[in-house]
């Protein structure tokens, strides 16, 4: 069964403070509701409930590996900034978007339906699929090269199942889809892979 968002966070708070200090300092502090609303507004279409929950206890946490094996969480302002930026580039091809399976391994470059959550720092994100098809809510790979990709491991099936799986790694120290929880210099959090 998998962890409610406030569960996963309390996990991944706890391992953190004790075992890479720096990463957990870089956790933002709570969002302001009303700056989620105006997010919303702002992309047009209202956040999954997982994704308010946890903007709400942290607001992002500024370039720091979090999630395996390299994502950083975006805050409210770079989740705007993000899904503008790509929908500026994308622009009219969005009514092709809808091409090909949309339940499959592999999507279009962007769909103004995916909400961005994590960055890598190379111009990728993770992305919430909002696109109303059987497999709504899963977690996507927003590659600025080659397009979006789904896996198909169950730690990729919704954002609650992401934090669940990575609080699990961190606890255990075993790896989640071949990631590997280390403590770099007993200060910050890395995945090997």
């Amino acid at each position: 069964m998998t962890s409610s968002i406030s569960e996963s966070w309390t996990r991944i708070e706890v391992w953190l403070a004790r075992h890479t200090p720096r990463t957990f300092a870089a956790l933002g502090p709570p969002a302001e509701r009303s700056a989620i609303v105006v997010a919303e507004q702002a992309i047009g279409q209202p956040f999954p409930e997982p994704l308010v929950e946890s903007l709400l206890r942290h607001n992002g946490m500024g370039h720091y590996d979090l999630l395996p094996p390299f994502w950083s969480l975006l805050d409210v302002q770079s989740i705007i900034n993000a899904w503008q930026t790509r929908m500026k580039i994308y622009g009219d091809e969005l009514a092709g978007a809808e091409e090909g399976d949309p339940d499959g391994e592999y999507g279009p470059w962007w769909h103004g339906q995916w909400i961005p959550f994590a960055f890598d720092g190379a111009g990728d994100y993770l992305i919430i699929d909002q696109r109303l098809y059987r497999r709504r809510g899963r977690i996507g790979k927003a590659d600025h090269e080659i397009g979006c990709s789904f896996s198909h491991h169950p730690m990729w099936a919704s954002f609650p199942a992401l934090l669940d799986a990575t609080a699990t790694a961190l606890e255990t120290g075993e790896a989640v889809d071949g990631y590997l929880p280390v403590a770099v210099d007993e200060d910050e959090l890395d995945w090997d892979f």
